[in-house]
């Protein structure tokens, strides 16, 4: 078995899920749960099929993030995975919706640091076996950090 660090490309302003799923209608059913959470978000999906033709599955309403998705999709190479890049949205609004999707198992990550995602290579396919999201801390956080913390949640309006 091998082992793979496969980086994932995405637009600086873009942000990126990633999951493991195990049906056909993974691409249809995940563009149904983002347009009726956010219908003004942009975003392309692509899943792996991992049995009959293997084909990398898509679907979205913005071509360039597509393309985006179904290049990192076959880079990945993994069975049974979905990728989600997403703009005018955040994870946090679509999230639940897609772990509410029937055949979606996992969620690996949802993030716009960089990534990469850690893969296994065997005789039959690939896996994944997790990822590598931004990067490592620096600290702990002081009352300071934790002020600009609180402060931020509510300037964008995530907290009152």
């Amino acid at each position: 078995m091998d082992l793979l660090n496969v980086p994932i490309n995405f637009p600086a302003d873009a942000n990126v899920i990633i999951g493991q799923s195990h049906f056909i209608k993974t691409v249809e059913d995940i563009y149904e749960a983002i347009v009726n959470t956010n219908p003004g978000m942009e975003f392309g999906i692509a899943f792996n099929e991992a049995s009959g033709p293997c084909l990398t599955r898509f679907d979205g309403n913005d071509q360039a993030l597509i393309d985006c998705a179904v290049d990192n999709a076959q880079r990945i190479g993994a069975g049974h995975l979905f990728v989600v890049v997403m703009q005018k949205g955040f994870p946090i609004n679509v999230l639940s919706r897609i772990k509410q999707v029937p055949e979606v198992v996992n969620i690996f990550c949802a993030t716009a640091n960089p990534l990469s995602v850690i893969v296994a290579q065997g005789e039959t396919g690939r896996g994944v076996l997790g990822v590598i999201d931004g990067f490592s801390p620096k600290r702990v956080e002081n009352e300071e950090d934790i002020a600009a913390r609180k402060a931020f949640l509510r300037k964008i309006g995530y907290k009152r």
